[in-house]
């Protein structure tokens, strides 16, 4: 049995497209959600849609918890995790989480690496970046985490025109549908090499 820990810290539409792919899978196990946000709607979601019905656990962080302290790691040791997949999670990983799984923890961007990557680039702050340097092309990039934002070895690309009328929004659901498409394939691709 192979497990996957989802981190995330948004709405959860990653998070759930995951656990709806692995649901009937008998060699996989989603074993938990964790969340640095008890307002982030994958909260509300794991525990009254898909996390409820999956039978998913639900584990909130504080700060001074995920960077201060092993407890997020030996936790994640404790239950044997193969794979942390961050979903939309905005918390740099610490350096003894990623020396703690090595190769084991993916991440999803949404633009073509490396351009519009780094800290505060995430969600719409990355698809107005795009717009406004008048890109053709957008899309997802999945890749290892390191210490570094945005930075880790790229394991999947996939692209979207942009279009000269496209806003922010328009091209926020371009990306979403390549998310959607993609992740929970590549995530099943990387846990099983």
């Amino acid at each position: 049995m192979k497990r996957i820990a989802l981190f995330a810290s948004g709405s959860g539409s990653n998070a759930e497209k995951i656990a709806a792919y692995f649901a009937d899978n008998t060699s996989v196990d989603i074993s938990l959600i964790a969340s640095n946000n008890p307002k982030a709607g994958v909260i509300d979601r794991a525990r009254r849609g898909f996390g409820r019905r999956l039978h998913i656990p639900v584990l909130l962080f504080d700060r001074a918890t995920f960077y201060d302290t092993d407890r997020i790691t030996q936790l994640l040791q404790n239950q044997h995790i193969d794979l942390i997949v961050l979903a939309g999670f905005m918390w740099l990983m610490p350096s003894k989480l990623v020396q703690a799984f090595p190769n084991k923890i993916i991440n999803i961007h949404p633009a073509l690496l490396p351009k519009f990557g780094g800290k505060g680039m995430y969600g719409h702050f990355v698809h107005e970046a795009v717009v406004a340097a008048n890109e053709t092309e957008s899309g997802i990039t999945i890749h290892y985490v390191n210490e570094h934002y945005d930075e880790g070895q790229i394991i999947f690309q996939a692209s979207c025109p942009v279009l000269p009328t496209d806003t922010p929004e328009d091209v926020a659901q371009k990306v979403q549908v390549l998310e959607h498409l993609h992740y929970p394939k590549v995530v099943e691709d990387v846990l099983m090499r």
